[in-house]
Formats: structure tokens, C-alpha cells, sequence
């Protein structure tokens, strides 16, 4: 029996795979502390509880990325602290986000994490680790669409220029 063969579990972890996974717990942990300011900047409801539903996944990856990092003799970076809550009217109007800029600014990251977990997924050599990869990359698409929706709803999106009328096909 090989070394990369029975419980992947067992298996060593690679170099990469090491990283990948190392970053994405320190991703998280930003990710954790960012998505908390945000929340007190937005006044939106729904645009809130999109950016709760990212630090409730933020810190179940942290979790289970840190076990498996703990379990490999790898130390994992430190948790950040906890931010002190902030009501939306004490925040200056001049150093206040609007919605309309916090929307893009998370579904940029979660296009970035698509990427990132894309990327761990294809390196990985343990099952264990692309399939959690594989995980947390179709929450963070599911997450996308939520609010890729909420923004065409409430008129948040800026769209590129749109091809509305197609040049006539040559030579068909």
C-alpha cells in the first residue's frame, strides 16, 4: 500500500495544499473582521443579513481549516480581535460605505474566493481537501447569486456598456 492511498485523512499534505489552506484560514479571518465593519455601515436589511450569512461561512472555514492545520503540526494565524459595534449614525456621512459600495466590494470577494477555492480544488491531491474546497466554493457561488440578485433589485448594479443591438452577421 502507497503512502497516498486508504484514508486521505492519513495521507501528508503537500506544500500547496498546505498554503491553500493556510491562506484560506487567514483570508477568513479578514474576511470575519471586514464583513462585521461592513455590517455596521449598511442600512439595507437584506444586504446585512447577506454579509452575517459571510461571517457565519468565514468562520465554519476557519474552523475546519485550523483543524486540519492543528492536526498536521502547522500552525495557523491568530484570530483577529473582535470589533466594537457601531451604530450607522455615528459613522461621519464622509467615512460612511453606502450600500451601493458595499454590495460590489463583497461580491468581488467572493468572486476572488471562487478563484482561490478553484485553484486549492485543482492542486489538491487528498480527496478530503478538494472536495472541503469544492465546498466552500459552491457556497461562496451561492452566495454571489444572493447578491448579485439583491443588487439588480435594488438598483445597485452598474452594468458594463450592454451589446443591444448586434451588428448583422457577414458572410453566413
Amino acid at each position: 500500500m502507497g503512502v497516498l492511498s486508504g484514508n486521505p485523512k492519513d495521507e501528508p499534505l503537500h506544500y500547496g495544499e498546505i498554503f491553500a489552506i493556510w491562506q484560506a484560514s487567514a483570508t477568513a479571518k479578514g474576511c470575519v473582521s471586514t464583513y462585521n465593519a461592513l455590517k455596521f455601515h449598511t442600512g439595507d436589511k437584506d444586504l446585512r443579513a447577506i454579509l452575517e450569512e459571510g461571517i457565519q461561512q468565514a468562520k465554519l472555514e476557519i474552523d475546519e481549516l485550523d483543524e486540519i492545520l492543528i492536526a498536521n503540526g502547522i500552525a495557523s494565524t491568530p484570530k483577529l480581535p473582535e470589533r466594537p459595534e457601531a451604530k450607522l449614525e455615528e459613522i461621519p456621512v464622509g467615512a460612511r460605505f453606502s450600500d451601493q459600495e458595499i454590495a460590489p466590494m463583497v461580491s468581488a470577494d467572493l468572486a476572488a474566493g471562487l478563484v482561490a477555492a478553484s485553484t486549492a480544488m485543482g492542486m489538491s491531491i487528498r480527496e478530503d481537501v478538494g472536495a472541503l474546497f469544492g465546498k466552500y466554493h459552491l457556497t461562496k457561488a451561492a452566495l454571489g447569486v444572493k447578491i448579485l440578485r439583491l443588487s439588480k433589485e435594488k438598483g445597485w448594479l452598474i452594468p458594463p456598456p450592454l451589446q443591444i443591438k448586434r451588428p448583422e452577421a457577414v458572410g453566413v
